[in-house]
């Protein structure tokens, strides 16, 4: 009952509000020069500095779904788990002079989306708007799930009722506030609620690390109790080490997440807010200090198990609600009113990235198909205001996605997000050092590369849920004939055919002279800093022209 809760209740609603009269506020901070620009609404002005970006992509990629869903799955699965960690590790290394490039040739031309460049490196709109449609229908699932971390904690404060429209009212709720601050303030909204988000979750880790260890017996009984748990299941899977058949699969999933986790639009919308070069190198540096509190955060799930924590009924029937597990750890090992702050600061957590996202997703709208293929003259202020609107339409649909879908069901599309949004690699990762790829050939390797990976995704299935298709994205190798029980990731096998596919008929497009069309930038657009001249973007132009200022 939520008369139990009440403390927690009080002291979660204060800091939501809180949070939620900060959103209103940031469309002031700052002193925007018209926020009837995309570059104003959907970069923040493109004017963030080290400190704001380090918030705000932290907040971004580091999310409530994450505080809830990786524990939770090593709570069920053990060291599967952690493949959260390394990739996390391993991104920053990688993308830490791609961002830079990408970042330059935007700040440039006034790239405001991925699909942008895609449209004036290879001179074609049928990929830009591929790239477009992969980075919407990636991101939808992506906010959809911020909603799951939201009901885990109003379920395990009793803010829900039996009914469809009870259970999910406080959701609606939260999210109508979100649409409403981030219509008026756009970016600027998440990355000033941000600051409040990220010193939370880190407020609430670092107590959780020292307190619960100390009233759970220490760290060995804690590891004892999650070994004895995995070695006492009647299926086993990894235990606190993985086994044999699930190694593959953990080094693929990692390092097909560390390569598609910048290609997604929300990821790329944080890095171009920046204001110059030196902001993204600092945070490529710095960020990886988020991935010690997500490996703190994991360590969540052992710490469930010592506690015996047991979690809630999920929404079928006989069915339990994993995304449960933590918020019932804080509720049964902290005092009342912490509980409420380690509850605010998953609630906050949800709120930042589902901003950011929805902005993405209505920038890749309103830029790649509303004024690509709608209306081509639509002036500044039209285009901000097509993409306000496109990101109340895509919170709907998120909210739709949890009224009407089973949440486990948008867990798994949240795997295939990951694998759809890998299939932009070579266009857009790739093609920020290279033109050699023709955008013909870009175009087949995309179907390729999207045809296999959901032919193998809809093989997936899972026997504890019973869903024969579409249920994870750990593909087993004996269906391409191998007498083995490993599985590899999707995303991986996926994304090497889109490329494979790709280089091969740029051999042959190039042998046959297929016309290729004109790169609209020059090499030295990959290396422009604050204060650079901004040019007039556009495939048609010539290295003559491209000093040109816009005007």
């Amino acid at each position: 009952m939520w008369r139990d809760h009440l403390t927690e209740i009080i002291v979660f609603s204060i800091l939501f509000l809180l949070v939620s009269a900060m959103g209103f506020v940031a469309a002031r901070w700052r002193a925007p020069r018209d926020m009837a620009h995309l570059d104003e609404w959907g970069l923040g002005g493109r004017s963030f500095g080290g400190w704001i970006t380090w918030f705000l992509v932290g907040g971004d990629l580091y999310t409530a779904y994450t505080f809830v869903a990786v524990p939770a799955l090593i709570f069920g699965a053990g060291a599967a788990g952690f493949f959260a960690v390394p990739y996390t590790i391993v991104i920053y290394p990688l993308v830490f002079l791609v961002l830079c490039r990408l970042w330059s040739v935007s700040h440039r031309h006034g790239f405001v989306t991925p699909a942008d460049f895609v449209r004036n490196r290879f001179d074609s709109p049928i990929l830009a708007l591929l790239v477009a449609i992969t980075g919407i229908v990636a991101t939808m699932p992506y906010i959809a799930l911020q909603l799951v971390g939201i009901e885990a904690v109003l379920k395990t404060m009793g803010v829900t009722g039996d009914s469809a429209l009870a259970r999910h009212l406080p959701i609606i709720i939260a999210f109508a506030i979100l649409a409403a601050y981030t219509y008026q303030s756009g970016l600027r909204a998440p990355a000033l609620i941000a600051f409040v988000k990220d010193s939370l979750i880190y407020i609430v880790i670092l107590v959780a690390v020292i307190y619960l260890p100390y009233k759970l017996g220490g760290w060995g009984d804690i590891f004892d109790a999650a070994d004895a748990k995995f070695k006492a299941s009647p299926a086993p899977g990894d235990g606190i080490l993985l086994n044999a058949n699930n190694q593959l699969q953990y080094v693929t999933l990692a390092f097909g997440s560390a390569l598609a986790l910048f290609l997604y639009p929300h990821s790329i919308t944080g890095v171009l807010a920046s204001r110059n070069r030196d902001v993204i190198k600092r945070n490529m540096s710095a960020l990886p200090a988020y991935s010690l509190l997500l490996g703190l955060i994991a360590l969540l799930g052992y710490m469930a198990i010592a506690a015996n924590v047991k979690p809630l009924p999920g929404a079928k029937a006989g069915s339990v609600d994993g995304n449960t597990v933590v918020p019932l750890l804080f509720d049964s090992q902290f005092p009342d009113w912490f509980a409420g702050v380690a509850y605010a600061a998953i609630g906050i957590g949800a709120l930042v990235p589902a901003a950011i996202m929805s902005i993405a997703a209505a920038n890749l709208f309103t830029r790649n198909i509303y004024k690509e293929y709608l209306k081509r003259d639509a002036s500044p202020a039209q285009e901000a205001n097509v993409s306000k609107i496109t990101s109340l339409v895509v919170k709907v649909g998120a909210v739709a996605c949890i009224v009407f879908l089973d949440p486990q069901f948008s867990i798994d599309l949240q795997l295939i997000g990951g694998v759809i949004i890998l299939q932009t690699l070579p266009a857009v990762a790739l093609g920020l050092y290279t033109r050699w790829f023709h955008r013909g050939a870009l175009i087949a390797g995309w179907v390729a590369g999207m045809g296999l990976g959901m032919w193998m995704l809809y093989q997936v299935g899972n026997p504890t849920t019973g869903k024969k298709h579409f249920a994870g994205s750990a593909f087993p190798l004996s269906e391409f004939g191998f007498d083995t029980k490993k599985t590899i990731y999707v995303g991986i096998v996926a994304v090497l055919v889109n490329l494979a596919v790709a280089a091969l008929l740029t051999l042959v497009l190039r042998a046959a002279k297929v016309a290729d069309g004109v790169d609209g930038t020059i090499p030295d657009d990959y290396f422009a800093d604050e204060g650079d001249p901004r040019v007039t973007p556009g495939p048609d132009r010539d290295a003559e022209s491209a000093r040109e200022p816009v005007a």
